[in-house]
């Protein structure tokens, strides 16, 4: 009998702790907060990602400008590029890249063509067309539409 009892009392223990461990969320992650990018020139990225990707600009420090370039990337998200790249980026067409959704697949690849910018194209497993292309310094982007 008391054998049964320790048993049941050390399940129990067991349980509680596995639910309490379900229960947390690691870090507590909530959302992305910004994506920080290491680029040769500021004033030609900053460029790039405002006008070819679309991104809004947000203000830096003074004391930054010259170093820095921020934006909006919507939802309270960000991508940050920073001065001072010296390493080779390997666009493997494979590999590290971010993704974005845009409205419309078919304008944004009308769009890719008129500027002369060199993309990949394909169709992943489940039927969603991805394009990808890379920023000045070679950093892959994905583009797909959402359903």
């Amino acid at each position: 009998m008391k054998k049964s009892i320790i048993l049941l009392c050390a399940l129990a223990c067991c349980a509680a702790v596995l639910k309490a461990q379900s229960s947390q969320t690691g870090l507590g992650y909530i959302k992305l907060n910004h994506v920080a990018l290491q680029v040769k020139d500021i004033p030609t990225s900053r460029s790039f990602y405002q006008n070819v990707v679309g991104l809004k600009l947000i203000p830096v420090p003074d004391s930054l400008k010259n170093t820095r370039a921020w934006f909006d990337a919507g939802n309270g998200q960000q991508i940050h590029l920073l001065n001072g790249r010296n390493f080779t980026v390997a666009d493997d067409r494979n590999g590290s890249h971010f993704a974005m959704f845009v409205d419309d697949i078919k304008k944004a690849e009308a769009w890719l063509i008129n500027q002369k910018i060199k993309y990949h194209k394909q169709v992943r497993f489940d039927g969603v067309v991805q394009i990808y292309f890379a920023d000045p310094d070679e950093y892959l982007i994905e583009l797909q539409q959402k359903r």
